[in-house]
């Protein structure tokens, strides 16, 4: 149960970090389209590091897909994806505890630091131990 669980949770959210990934690499060439207009307060070098994020969003997003494909390999991904995620939400807490982020995204940076810090709770708490984590063939192999 909590292998499929696992690899429920790393297939969503690595699909998540994968569209979101491609968006946010995206969003670095409509911001030089011509006549476009940024619905983020940010100029070209906050695009070039949003466009970077996204790069590496489509990288974490591909590794937690092969993670839900074969399990057997996907703790240590879900193990550092847990860090990622930790940090995710101290960065964000920090900025709203800062106050000067309060003016564009609102309350966002609370909501999300509190469901990073759940995901991360998910991927520690649904990793499977080690002998659930064989191989199909091994399995077959000692029916």
């Amino acid at each position: 149960m909590a292998a499929t669980s696992y690899r429920v949770l790393c297939g969503v959210l690595g699909a998540a970090l994968l569209l979101g990934g491609f968006g946010l690499f995206a969003s670095f060439f409509g911001y030089h389209a011509p006549a476009s207009e940024s619905p983020i307060p940010t100029g070209p070098v906050g695009y070039y590091w949003v466009a970077t994020s996204g790069c590496a969003f489509v990288a974490w997003g591909g590794c937690l897909l092969a993670a839900s494909r074969r399990p057997e390999g996907g703790r240590a991904a879900g193990t550092w994806s847990a860090l990622g995620l930790v940090m995710l939400a101290l960065i964000r807490m920090v900025a709203w505890i800062v106050g000067d982020y309060y003016v564009w995204p609102g309350e966002l940076a609370r909501t999300e630091s509190v469901v990073f810090l759940l995901l991360a709770l998910a991927f520690v708490w649904l990793r499977p131990a080690p002998t659930d984590m064989r191989p199909a063939n091994v399995a077959l192999e000692q029916a």
